[in-house]
């Protein structure tokens, strides 16, 4: 199998789990989750906002979770312009946030899009330095340390399954 389809292939299990982080919170059970239909277009308002402070934790989160997604996406898009490799993180983003407010699976904010676009940028800075760095490798390098995230996270899901049975 060659890099980026392998590349292709990690991307789509992240997409899975990333998917299942945000709009099901961790939860195997649709009636588990709390049902919020609730809308916030003010940056880093109400949202983020937890007694009467800046959240950090929810930012960081957000940024951190997206960061592969930038990584992903500059592996197989490489050659295509910048923008190009950022509209589709802005667009994930956005249909996860549509996604919640549709099904009233959590709040629908336009700070998690920020931030969470800013992880997928993060992400694209942090493949593009290691393709410098590493040269010819970077491609390999970047799908081991992807499967082993897989590995951890497949570990991780199957312990949440035991737990919760």
């Amino acid at each position: 199998m060659n890099s980026k389809k392998a590349t292709l292939c990690l991307m789509i299990f992240y997409l899975a789990a990333l998917a299942w982080i945000i709009l099901f919170k961790l939860q195997f059970s649709f009636k588990e989750l709390s049902h919020i239909r609730n809308i916030n277009l003010i940056p880093f308002k109400e949202s983020v906002i937890v007694n009467g402070k800046l959240d950090f934790d929810e930012i960081i989160q957000n940024v951190l979770a997206f960061i592969p997604l930038g990584v992903f996406i500059h592996v197989i898009w490489e050659e295509k312009p910048i923008i190009f490799r950022i509209i589709p993180i802005i667009l994930t983003s956005l249909i996860l946030e549509i996604i919640q407010f549709i099904f009233a699976i959590g709040a629908t904010d336009i700070t998690d899009i920020i931030t969470n676009s800013s992880g997928g940028i993060i992400g694209i800075v942090i493949a593009f330095a290691m393709s410098k760095i590493l040269k010819n490798n970077w491609k390999k390098c970047i799908n081991i340390i992807s499967l082993i995230c897989v590995i951890l996270l497949t570990l991780l899901i199957v312990l949440l399954l035991v737990n919760n049975v």
